[in-house]
This record gives structure tokens, C-alpha cells and sequence, in this order.
């Protein structure tokens, strides 16, 4: 059995360009379908929070618009209902690498307001990719990597083949014009070798010990890769 670490946004909103607060938190899909996938291969998932707060579900990952109908729907929140671990994170500032076998990042826009920006993080997304321990990281996840500097300011992820949530997707889902910025942009502007696929569909790039997936539809092939690596 390994010990796999979920860092997941404790935001509840994504501040946009003119200022005003766009309700979300992280997606229901990209935490539920790999938590499922860890446990039934009987694997321990301990979640983390920036300052232990008790993360907020996206409402809208929750409709059956974005879950192929009102079965996937029921099954998502049926799913997240039973991740008790969600109700009870560890203080981000407390986690120590060496207690995990594997970190995983699921995405939501909440990563765009937090862990973008949150140092402690970055340095666990530093120490991970060099410890050689799976690294996942999926769809909006991905901004947490800007926070994984060096002092010279270079990012240890450029020259990373990696993917996450496109500027296509992000505008076909009506947010590009209203965002600060955007994650895929500005993954390339730090240096990563970013991977596109077709939108919405499930696109999981492999680069080492790291592994990304680009939208919810990821998030199981993406388990499935991590999987491999915990083999």
C-alpha cells in the first residue's frame, strides 16, 4: 500500500479581471475519480489544504450538464460524499514529503486564486518532481506549477512536456475574456513544453515522474498512469 498526497485549493472564489469573484473551489470529477481509483487499488489518501481549511466542491462540477447526465451526477456526489477525507484536511505547512509515496493536484479554478501564488506548495512541487515520486497534477491543477521557482526566478518545470485546461477550453467555457490571465499561456511563458489535445477530451501527457491530465475527462486515465508508476 503507498500513502498518496491530494493538495487541493482552499479557495472558494477566482478573482477576475474586473475584480469581482467568481464563485468556485475544486472540481468534483478530477477528486472523486482518482480517489476511487487510488483506494480500490488499496492505496491511503491523506488530503491538504493552505492552512488545513476544509475545501470548497465547485458547485457547477456537480450538475449533470458536466457529468454526462443525472446518473453521473449522482454517482459524483455519491463519490465525494464518501471521500471523508475532503472533511478533514492536514495543514499544507505541515506535510512532509517523506511521509508520501505520491502527490496528486486536482484542478478547479481554485488553483488559479491559491495555489498559483502559495510558496509552500511551490516548494512541494519542487521537492517532488526531484524526489522522483509520481507527481499528478490535472486541468486547472497545473497553476499550482507556476509557484515551483528557483532563486534565480526559472521555473523547475520548464522544458516539461506537460498539458492542463487549454485557452481553448477555457473560451469555449466562457471565462477567457473575463480571466486575468490564462493557465495554458502562461505555463508557456515559464518555460513548460505544453501538450494540447482536442478539447474536452481526455489528453494525459507522461514526462518522467510527472504526469498531467488537461480537462475532467483526464482525471481517470491520469489515475490510471499514476497507477502504473506505483506498480
Amino acid at each position: 500500500m503507498s500513502k498518496i498526497l491530494f493538495v487541493v485549493t482552499g479557495a472558494t472564489y477566482w478573482t477576475l479581471a474586473d475584480g469581482t469573484r467568481h464563485p468556485t473551489g475544486f472540481w468534483a470529477e478530477e477528486a472523486v475519480t482518482p480517489y476511487e481509483a487510488f483506494t480500490a487499488a488499496g492505496h491511503e489518501v491523506t488530503v491538504a489544504t493552505p492552512g488545513g481549511v476544509v475545501p470548497t466542491v465547485d458547485q457547477g462540477s456537480l450538475t449533470p450538464e458536466v457529468n454526462g447526465g443525472p446518473e453521473g451526477a449522482e454517482r459524483i456526489t455519491s463519490g465525494l460524499e464518501a471521500f471523508t477525507g475532503l472533511r478533514l484536511p492536514v495543514k499544507l505547512e505541515d506535510v512532509d514529503l517523506a511521509d508520501y509515496d505520491a502527490v496528486f493536484y486536482p484542478g478547479g479554478h481554485g488553483p488559479m486564486e491559491d495555489l498559483a501564488v502559495d510558496a509552500v506548495s511551490g516548494r512541494l512541487l519542487a521537492d517532488t518532481l526531484a524526489s522522483g515520486k509520481p507527481l499528478g497534477v490535472v486541468c486547472h491543477g497545473p497553476a499550482a506549477l507556476l509557484a515551483a521557482t528557483r532563486a534565480d526566478g526559472t521555473n523547475v518545470f520548464a522544458g516539461y512536456r506537460l498539458t492542463g485546461f487549454t485557452d481553448a477550453e477555457e473560451t469555449q467555457a466562457g471565462l477567457a475574456d473575463k480571466a486575468k490571465w490564462l493557465l495554458q499561456t502562461r505555463l508557456v511563458e515559464a518555460g513548460a513544453d505544453f501538450q494540447e489535445g482536442k478539447p474536452w477530451a481526455p489528453h494525459v501527457v507522461v514526462d518522467r515522474n510527472l504526469v498531467t491530465g488537461q480537462n475532467p475527462a483526464s482525471s481517470a486515465p491520469l489515475a490510471a498512469e499514476l497507477l502504473k508508476k506505483l506498480a
